[in-house]
């Protein structure tokens, strides 16, 4: 069994943010593989399913971020689970827009969800890094991942999540850098990075 975390602050005020990238993912693989209804328990919502025949559980904790190791501890001690087998889906500044990246245990780098989950479970869970990208000053930071994605940015955010549902058996198997390849071969796919002359990715 697997639990996913998807980051996000709760309310329809927060619900477009790039903070709340994580709530977005996990909204996506509950659509995508047919989940049950979504509801309250852990001081969050929760929604189970299977994924490539490993049983899933997806939470969204609603304790606002900087809270969100309360929700996550509590699931965790509930299903007897391990730090090993929880997948923290959050917003990554220091990624492009629309790149993956896979990060089991290390630090938080500042990230008040990723702070308050390791203060209550350890830091040796798995996270996906969805990048949001960065504002470029340090100041700029608090605001940018709490306003909503501009209308230009829908269209790679949908189809991120929809490469993460799509690719959500990997992770349910523990497969983390096939599934961060895959999702990144879909997003190239899209059109959404170019190549660079010496093989490297730029933003298409």
């Amino acid at each position: 069994m697997r639990l996913f975390v998807g980051l996000g602050n709760p309310g329809a005020k927060y619900a477009s943010n790039r903070h709340n990238i994580g709530f977005l993912a996990v909204d996506e693989i509950a659509r995508r593989h047919g989940f049950a209804p979504w509801r309250r328990r852990f001081q969050g919502e929760t929604s189970e399913g299977v994924v490539d025949r490993e049983k899933v559980v997806l939470l969204k904790p609603e304790t606002f971020m900087n809270l969100s190791g309360q929700s996550v501890g509590e699931a965790m001690r509930f299903y007897k689970l391990t730090p090993q087998e929880i997948v923290v889906f959050h917003d990554e500044l220091d990624l492009p827009p629309g790149k993956v990246r896979m990060k089991a245990g290390g630090g938080h780098a500042g990230h008040n969800g990723l702070r308050s989950i390791s203060a209550h479970i350890g830091n040796e869970y798995r996270r996906v890094r969805l990048g949001i990208g960065h504002p470029g000053v340090k100041e700029l930071v608090h605001s940018h991942v709490l306003s909503d994605f501009a209308k230009s940015d829908r269209a790679w955010v949908e189809a991120l999540c929809q490469a993460v549902a799509d690719n959500a058996g990997l992770l349910a198997a523990g497969q983390d850098a096939s599934f961060a390849n895959k999702v990144h071969l879909t997003m190239q796919a899209k059109g959404f990075f170019d190549k660079g002359e010496n093989g490297g990715d730029k933003p298409a």
